[in-house]
């Protein structure tokens, strides 16, 4: 299959999530290669082979350009504020970059700068020019195109040669990792209220990419209310929960689909059905809604009685009861 690097660096303003004011994270494919944090100053290995097969002058080359972009980052963050007007809160600065390599030899790059959630810039990789999606952006991206810097040319270079070359060496280093194929567990259970929400869970898979959905009566996509984020586990798998609100009638059939590079086939588990659970809590909502109009029926009852017996009332008491980047990032 293809194969990718990326690298994701952040900036905040302030330390109100916890976070570091300048962190980075390299992964290839979906595997993490390194990471470095304002907190402890250094670049470190994140898997067993590259912590093996890169040596100390590795990482000490790796903590030295990162350590230079700390500064540049506070300075970006700074920036980006004023542009914004903004002179205090938690703000934050992110860019991704990154390669791919296909099956077919075919190179892709990408670049991507965003700031508070949303993307500030992003450099076209077609036409090689640095697009504004803010108003706000257009200082920065008329700088970076100009001739005197010539932004785009650079990180063309290096995206297409540098890149490329940095996710092969880092293939041959983990390739028997990167490559593996770890099969989902599925698990489905449902919770009853005045609608029945399904509920299917797959986890433990490698690699990333998957696809899981609820499908009716074997032919019709069930709608999604919740957003399908696919969330790592600690040993490097990933897990995924998609939840479906339902109205069974009778003869409807629920079944979740999972579709995964470790399956031969899709994956399908059907529901059986409300669950014991839900069917006990109905049965004993029923017979409490019962009873209490046995009671209230009761109660009538005597009060009527009274009335006819004209007897005065006594009263009654109840009983108690979370390859080298560039080393010529330009600032804001």
């Amino acid at each position: 299959g293809s194969h990718s690097l990326r690298y994701y660096y952040t900036g905040v303003s302030d330390r109100a999530f916890g976070l570091p004011e300048f962190s980075i994270a390299g992964y290839v494919d979906d595997t993490q290669i390194v990471r470095y944090s304002s907190d402890n100053g250094r670049a470190e290995p994140a898997t067993q082979w590259m912590k093996e097969r890169e040596g100390p002058e590795y990482w000490q080359g790796q903590t030295q350009g990162l350590k230079a972009q700390e500064p540049v980052f506070k300075h970006n963050v700074k920036t980006v504020m004023d542009r914004f007007n903004q002179t205090s809160g938690t703000h934050m600065v992110q860019y991704m970059y990154g390669c791919e390599l296909g099956d077919d030899g075919n190179i892709r790059g990408y670049e991507q700068h965003v700031y508070d959630g949303r993307e500030f810039f992003a450099l076209d990789t077609e036409k090689w020019v640095y697009v504004p999606t803010e108003r706000e952006a257009q200082l920065t991206t008329q700088k970076w195109n100009s001739p005197e810097v010539n932004a785009p040319e650079r990180k063309k270079n290096y995206l297409q040669n540098i890149c490329i070359e940095g996710l092969k060496r880092y293939l041959s280093y983990g390739r028997a990792e990167l490559e593996r194929r770890v099969r989902p567990h599925v698990k489905i259970s449902d919770h009853q209220s005045d609608t029945t929400e399904l509920r299917c869970q797959a986890y433990g898979f490698y690699p990333r990419e998957i696809d899981v959905k609820w499908v009716k009566n074997g032919r019709d996509d069930v709608h999604s209310e919740a957003a399908k984020e696919i969330l790592p586990n600690p040993d490097g798998s990933y897990q995924l929960r998609v939840t479906a609100e339902v109205t069974p009638n009778e003869g409807d059939s629920y079944a979740c689909h999972v579709e995964h590079s470790s399956l031969e086939e899709k994956l399908i588990v059907v529901w059986p059905g409300p669950s014991k659970n839900a069917q006990s809590m109905a049965i004993i909502i029923a017979i409490a809604v019962v009873a209490v109009l046995l009671i209230v029926a009761a109660i009538a009852g005597f009060a009527i009685y009274k009335k006819r017996a004209g007897k005065p009332d006594a009263g009654y008491t109840a009983a108690a009861n979370r390859d080298s980047p560039p080393s010529s990032i330009v600032s804001a």
